[in-house]
């Protein structure tokens, strides 16, 4: 059990005596009720309630999710520390079809995985990047044929696969309220105010602390990857065999070398000195800009026509500028335009591999489009300045689908300058968030674009 889960749990008794004290001392009625027993409905009721524990059931749907088995729910996505939140509503006027999801994520503010059983239908939605669209889409659509005339049943086959695939922690509140939330009379008791501030700030140190330690991860294994970058570029400078006094060297050359020089050591000392994941973008960026440098001064010295300034090889950025647009699709994808260099456009056209930059990860080396988001800011050095066309070109992939959410990063040109900063699963957000990802018609079923709300024939 993660160790998460522990101090929850071991807080709870000495919440208990907390509340016991102010009421005791101040006079105050204090209801604890459990997520079904909750009162009132609408939106804002299920909002209020997932702020304070995982699980909602309306009080007109219990017979669906006895309060039993939405205990032993609660306390499975509590025990897995996942940002997963599960109602049980009935088919009422109090929940618009058309908003139900959005509205859910509005008001509750937390970034996660929502799933909603509305009557005999169901649905789910999730934040980009606690989960991808795609697999929560195809995670809906299974449960959704599988159990679709057991609610319970449903549910759980529902949150054991979500708690695998969310990304990110459970939410702070969630520990302060203990798991099932207080009335509002036993939230102005000066003892639970104290009781929740120290649950607050342990919960914050633990956040702050294992995001830290992600960061670390991550930079470790970005740094393998960008150390062979330099290596790289470092060893073409050693064959251009370039003297800036030799005979014929010109002063536009002598630019171009120094220019190259000066992003090789540049890209050296920001390594040395990234902190962060998203330091590395800055690494990338100026060997980018090296390659190219050494490009315009081989054209310089041959005499052949200078080169355009276009994007890195997309299969492999080590391969220096690109020199064609070639028709290329990844296993499983469809066919789109990318960038590459001269020999890979030739490998393409005769029907072979290009020479792709493969990277480790746990599943094995794997071609840096399929290495997952932690690779953005690596590619984002690379091909930053055009954000939203390297979107499009990895549709489909795991880095693809972070690109593709392009409303996440709507203030700024550089689709990466605010990757980083998204807030983790299970962090607050407020109502700032990626409409798409709680919006778009899929016609009764669940297709591979993770879209759908509750609009008409939208339930399956």
């Amino acid at each position: 059990m993660p160790a998460s889960s522990w101090a929850r749990r071991a807080a709870r008794p000495v919440r208990g005596l907390v509340v016991l004290a102010a009421v005791t001392v101040l006079g105050l009625s204090v209801s604890v009720p459990g997520a079904s027993a909750a009162t009132g409905t609408g939106t804002g009721v299920v909002a209020e309630a997932f702020r304070k524990g995982p699980v909602y059931v309306d009080p007109r749907a219990q017979d669906q999710l006895p309060k039993a088995a939405a205990d032993k729910l609660a306390a499975k996505i509590e025990d897995a520390d996942k940002p997963v939140f599960v109602a049980v509503l009935p088919e009422s006027a109090d929940y618009p079809q058309a908003s139900l999801m959005r509205d859910l994520r509005s008001l509750t503010g937390i970034t996660g995985v929502y799933a909603v059983r509305l009557g005999t239908l169901f649905n789910a939605k999730a934040d980009h990047q606690v989960m991808s669209p795609g697999a929560v889409a195809n995670l809906s659509g299974a449960v959704q044929r599988a159990d679709a005339s057991n609610t319970e049943a449903q549910l759980n086959t529902f949150v054991d696969q979500a708690v695998q695939q969310a990304r990110g922690h459970a939410p702070a509140s969630w520990a302060q309220a203990g798991g099932g939330g207080f009335g509002s009379g036993g939230l102005l008791a000066g003892g639970l105010i104290a009781a929740g501030a120290a649950g607050g700030g342990y919960a914050l140190y633990r956040r702050v602390k294992k995001r830290r330690q992600a960061e670390r991860v991550e930079l470790e294994a970005l740094r393998v990857v960008v150390d062979e970058d330099i290596t790289a570029f470092g060893e073409e400078l050693d064959r251009l065999d370039f003297s800036p006094s030799e005979p014929g060297a010109t002063d536009e050359m002598r630019a171009d070398y120094g220019f190259a020089l000066d992003a090789y050591e540049r890209a050296k000392e920001q390594m040395a000195a990234a902190a962060r994941p998203q330091d590395v973008r800055s690494v990338t960026a100026a060997l980018a800009d090296g390659r190219f440098a050494l490009a315009t001064l081989t054209a310089r010295r041959t005499g052949a026509p200078l080169p355009q300034k276009r994007l890195p090889c997309f299969f492999d950025p080590r391969h220096g500028p690109s020199v064609s647009d070639v028709n290329w699709f990844p296993p499983g994808g469809g066919f789109r335009m990318v960038p590459a260099c001269a020999e890979d456009a030739v490998r393409v056209s005769q029907g072979q591999q290009p020479m792709t930059r493969m990277v480790h990860t746990d599943a094995g080396a794997q071609p840096y489009w399929n290495a997952g988001p932690a690779y953005a800011p690596w590619a984002g050095g690379y091909f930053g300045g055009a954000g939203a066309v390297v979107g499009g070109l990895l549709a489909g992939t795991l880095l693809g689908s972070l690109l593709s959410a392009s409303s996440a990063y709507a203030d700024s040109g550089d689709v990466f300058s605010s990757a980083p900063d998204l807030p983790e699963g299970g962090d607050f957000s407020g109502a700032d968030f990626s409409a798409s990802d709680f919006s778009g018609g899929f016609g009764g079923d669940f297709g591979s674009d993770g879209g759908g709300d509750f609009g008409g024939g939208d339930w399956g």
